[in-house]
């Protein structure tokens, strides 16, 4: 029988057998090559101490609103983006046949069954967000840790598009996972006077380095938002990204910005904000914070002449022009059978790598 990584528990991991079911209208059968999982968002519920959820977002609200009943948490899918082969298709399927590689947002499983638009099950709408839930054909040329990345690209491109960085700025990015690390890159190519990057984990200093950050800080040693004023003549970075996730992260963030600079957050903060001052610098910098989330039904600041589709698009060219490199972000590569005990690990020690890939 096929297995699944599945969470059992707040940090717990575990491969779990599941029967294959009859692939129902326009649905495809996918037999898995290599898989991703997502350490921000997705890590967050993985080390969860609640075993129930009892808020769900309301799309017409745009809110998140409370649960007549609460749900468990566990067990849950492990995984977000995925690379296979089609195996079977259902009837009515007509964009793939038997042979075909596609990817898409999946979880960690050695078999999926979905239809053939993906688990979204939509048509793409204008600016919906629904194209970030599709299955897509495999773009020739590129491998499958390039193809994981496109979920990161996606967001880093959003982020720094909002943030608006040009010529001759002066820029602060914050976290240096997958989204960060790729952000450092698009950054440097859209001429900064200079590019800080800030994270405690050596490795990912390193990485930052080799993709173009002039400065790198390790919050852990210095106060990295006085230290930012102080490499910038006491003036402060126009702009900051805060790709970390963490509270602390986003304070030395808002320290880091010029009166009237924007700080820019792509990344899901979890639990009450308690690190964060909004007596200081948030308020008497007069700083503009923005949200960056280009799913969950957002459309890009720029809709109409930028819309999932482009930034996606603009994500797979720069890959292909090899301005963007994967190098040292898919790491470690583990074999799916080692993969529980790997999860784990990367998440108790984020030091040892950036993205986790799964190879089957």
């Amino acid at each position: 029988m096929p297995r699944a990584l599945i969470a059992t528990g707040p940090g717990q991991t575990a491969l779990e057998e599941y029967e294959d079911r009859p692939l129902g209208e326009r649905e495809v059968r996918i037999r898995t090559e290599f898989a991703s999982p997502k350490h921000g968002t997705e890590s967050h519920n993985f080390k969860s101490e609640s075993l129930e959820k009892r808020t769900t977002f309301d799309a017409e609200y745009r809110a998140f609103v409370p649960l007549e009943e609460p749900r468990p948490l566990f067990p849950r899918k492990l995984g977000n983006m995925a690379v296979g082969t089609v195996t079977e298709t259902g009837p009515g399927v007509t964009r793939f046949k038997a042979g075909d590689r596609v990817y898409g947002h999946m979880s960690v499983r050695e078999t999926h069954a979905i239809h053939e638009l993906g688990p979204g099950k939509g048509e793409v709408g204008l600016g919906s967000g629904v194209r970030e839930s599709r299955l897509h054909p495999y773009p020739e040329g590129m491998t499958p840790e390039q193809v994981v990345l496109f979920d990161p690209g996606h967001f880093a491109l959003a982020a720094v598009r909002d943030a608006n960085v040009r010529i001759g700025e002066r820029v602060a990015l914050f976290g240096l996972g997958a989204i960060g690390l790729l952000a450092v890159q698009m950054c440097r190519q859209c001429g900064p006077e200079v590019l800080i990057a800030v994270d405690p984990l050596e490795n990912r200093r390193k990485l930052a380095e080799r993709f173009g950050a002039d400065v790198v800080l390790d919050p852990t040693a210095c106060d990295a938002g006085l230290q930012i004023k102080k490499l910038t003549g006491k003036k402060g970075v126009d702009v900051a990204i805060d790709a970390s996730g963490s509270y602390h992260a986003m304070q030395a963030a808002m320290r880091s910005v010029h009166y009237s600079g924007t700080l820019v957050t792509c990344s899901y903060y979890k639990g009450p904000g308690t690190p964060l001052h909004l007596d200081q610098e948030f308020f008497l910098a007069r700083l503009t914070i923005r949200a960056s989330m280009p799913v969950w039904g957002n459309p890009c600041r720029d809709y109409p002449m930028w819309d999932d589709e482009r930034i996606e698009d603009t994500v797979y060219r720069l890959m292909r022009e090899g301005k963007l490199s994967s190098e040292g972000l898919v790491d470690p590569v583990v074999s799916f059978e080692d993969s529980p005990e790997a999860y784990r690990t990367m998440s108790e020690h984020p030091e040892r790598g950036v993205k986790l890939g799964i190879r089957f």
